[in-house]
């Protein structure tokens, strides 16, 4: 039996880097480690 290699899509945390594979086809609330809901955005940086 030969080896193929398969690629999937998921999705990165801009907060703290953890990726992951959905389950279903809809965005996520929430990222699963960081539980942060503003995942998808980049973090701000404060003007000094």
């Amino acid at each position: 039996m030969g080896k193929v290699k398969i690629e999937v899509e998921g999705f990165e945390c801009e907060r703290c880097n953890h990726q992951w594979i959905p389950r279903g086809n809809e965005n996520p609330a929430v990222c699963p480690k960081c539980k942060s809901p503003y995942w998808n955005r980049p973090r701000k940086r404060e003007k000094k």
